[in-house]
């Protein structure tokens, strides 16, 4: 109760002038996606309208992302907790992706100057009175990534074509969360450009309480913590004698300690490491505190009564829509009723029947207000409980 109690606070305050006491920097040490809660996952889902900017690496981030979806589905997580698409329909994150090197919204990247300045402020719109882009008012985060241009930027570029135009956006739509981003790495190593350009940023995120995907900093990290940095890193994981990537997949089982996906210029373990940061990110800005909390709310934890097995709802927090899901280990008659927190009943469905094996029931909750819900699933004569958080 108190995590989602924290969570609708956060939630009432996605939109308004953003604003933290200290950066929020996703890197190599936010790729352990176990650690995220579950309900963490789901407020995302709830209250973050991402638009992306990005070219050819900059899609690692999203490759991994599709790949994630199946990935967790196998380790147990609730079905498609992961999912994402362009439009945030069926429940999904809504992540609506640029136009890459065509001509549409949020084309090419954040090295195509002044293009992507004048591309967020067209998306946007005029800033409205929420602080928010009046052409697309649902969007409430905004990421660019690079591609190779901050390997010879000068320093005063980066902050007057990046730096302060990130910091202009800000002002300007408050009510928008602008994500600031490393270039990926080029194997030039510590003494090169690109390393002191990606520190020049990290370094203006930190004092300044900026939000960061530090891209650079995860492709200077195995999963081990072992460090590449200052062997001449690449972006395709190369480096002064090796490859970490292909070393670390090679040592790893597929399927359980990483997964096949696309992965511009680099290999699946890369966009993986991506994936895990990204969705720590999109935590961190929904609200989340960073803390992870036990196993029961980070896993498919279902509850099992001998005649059925419950799983957590999905989505949750929801929009209007929700599914419980069941299993049921033998023929037997089922009723699913829901209740408010005064114990009035909103949703109920008659006692029948049912045939062992799965069951998804899909509930309609559009007519009722936003709030804490209790569900109650009763088989023969067994009767389970779970929490629902309905949020507008």
């Amino acid at each position: 109760m108190q995590k989602f109690c924290g969570y609708l606070l956060a939630l009432l305050f996605i939109g308004m002038n953003q604003s933290y006491a200290e950066s929020i920097i996703a890197d190599h040490h936010c790729t352990q996606i176990e650690l995220i809660p579950i309900s963490a996952i789901e407020a995302a889902k709830v209250s973050l309208h991402i638009g992306y900017g990005h070219t050819s690496h900059g899609s690692q981030i999203t490759s991994g992302m599709q790949g994630l979806v199946d990935f967790m589905n196998n380790k147990g997580y609730p079905h498609d907790l992961f999912q994402w698409n362009h439009s945030g329909s069926g429940g999904a994150l809504h992540l609506y992706q640029g136009d890459g090197y065509g001509e549409g919204d949020l084309d090419h990247d954040a090295g195509y100057y002044p293009d992507w300045v004048q591309e967020t402020r067209d998306y946007l719109g005029l800033p409205n009175a929420a602080g928010r882009g009046s052409a697309h008012p649902e969007m409430n985060v905004i990421m660019w990534s690079w591609c190779g241009q901050l390997s010879g930027y000068s320093s005063n570029e980066v902050q007057t074509q990046y730096l302060d135009e990130m910091n202009a956006l800000e002002t300007d739509y408050p009510g928008v969360i602008f994500i600031y981003m490393t270039g990926h790495s080029d194997g030039s190593g510590l003494e090169g450009t690109l390393h002191k350009n990606n520190q020049k940023i990290r370094d203006y995120c930190i004092a300044n309480n900026k939000v960061l995907f530090d891209f650079y900093d995860i492709e200077c990290y195995d999963p081990d913590g072992i460090y590449y940095g200052d062997k001449h890193v690449s972006d395709d994981c190369s480096y002064d004698g090796g490859n970490w990537a292909l070393e670390w997949q090679s040592r790893h089982q597929r399927g359980v300690d990483w997964y096949d996906c696309e992965s511009a210029h680099s290999q699946p373990l890369n966009a993986n490491l991506k994936a895990y940061a990204v969705w720590w990110l999109w935590a961190r800005c929904a609200g989340w505190d960073g803390v992870a909390t036990d196993a029961a709310d980070k896993k498919n934890d279902p509850c099992s009564l001998g005649t059925f097995t419950l799983y957590p709802n999905f989505p949750n927090p929801f929009n209007s829509r929700t599914n419980i899901r069941y299993t049921l280990h033998r023929n037997a008659t089922v009723a699913l009723a829901v209740f408010d927190s005064s114990g009035r009943c909103v949703f109920s469905s008659p006692a029948a029947l049912e045939s062992a094996g799965e069951h998804i029931v899909n509930i309609n909750m559009h007519d009722v207000p936003s709030g804490l819900y209790t569900y109650r699933l009763t088989v023969d004569n067994a009767v389970e409980t779970g929490r629902l958080v309905l949020l507008r």
